[in-house]
């Protein structure tokens, strides 16, 4: 690697609210605000709106999709007995 083209990887710790988690992981990153970690060093935290804790594809929780709703709503917007192949002026 070459000298002093690359930026400075330091310990930063990645706080998400939502969770009440910190992870202490490296990072290019900074943030002017400290926080001590569990080994009794400050470091830089940064606060994050979603992580893996959080983010409901990683915490397994779904969106329960009202499919029933849906339908219905199309039925009362579009006409639940027509068909595709009918048309309404055929006699």
């Amino acid at each position: 690697m070459k000298s002093r083209i690359h930026p400075v990887s330091r310990p930063v710790v990645f706080r998400d609210r939502a969770a009440d988690v910190a992870f202490l992981t490296r990072s290019t990153a900074d943030s002017g605000e400290r926080v001590v970690w569990e080994d009794g060093n400050a470091y830089p935290v940064i606060d994050v709106e979603t992580s893996s804790a959080s983010h409901p594809f990683y915490a397994g929780g779904t969106r329960v999709l009202d499919t029933a709703g849906r339908v219905e709503q199309f039925h009362r917007r579009y006409g639940a007995g027509e068909t595709s192949g009918s048309s309404p002026n055929a006699a």
